[in-house]
């Protein structure tokens, strides 16, 4: 089958690949252009372990095809970062043990890092309804929610500073 020539901008950076057509971004991105944090779960968008952000929207990865990624901004968990500082939700996540395993979490991180673009100042229930896309097989979520209002708390503080 005949490759396809891929551009876009990744955690910041321009990147060029070459793609077959029904190629998977989850694959281009962990295979071609090693950015392993998105994580192949269930393959079927269910579990949300794939999730980055493109344009400015949460995606699953594992049912994106690349070729759809065409000249778009494409922030992946490893682009969280930034100066070598934690990203304020990586910091609650860590500091309020949002993780167990981890297999999840950086579904989870591009997930939250969305939502809070989203709704910078979420309920409980709001956070519920705004992962409920997010799956963790560890945890009961309670410090995954914590986790996300710390971050919210932290950014607003920020911001207001």
């Amino acid at each position: 089958m005949a490759k396809t020539q891929l551009s876009f901008n990744l955690n910041g950076q321009d990147v060029d690949v070459l793609v077959e057509p029904r190629e998977l971004l989850i694959h281009v991105l962990r295979e071609q252009l090693m950015q392993t944090g998105a994580h192949i779960g269930c393959e079927t968008s269910h579990c949300g372990a794939c999730t980055v952000d493109i344009n400015g929207q949460s995606v699953k990865s594992c049912t994106f095809l690349a070729v759809q990624a065409q000249g778009a901004e494409v922030m992946t968990v490893e682009g969280l970062a930034s100066g070598g500082e934690l990203h304020p939700l990586q910091a609650a996540f860590m500091e309020e043990h949002g993780l167990q395993c981890g297999f999840c979490t950086p579904g989870m991180l591009m997930r939250g890092y969305r939502f809070l673009q989203e709704n910078p100042n979420p309920s409980e229930d709001d956070i519920r309804q705004g992962m409920a896309g997010n799956l963790c097989r560890c945890t009961g979520y309670q410090n995954i929610i914590k986790s996300i209002q710390k971050a919210a708390a932290d950014i607003n503080a920020a911001d207001n500073a």
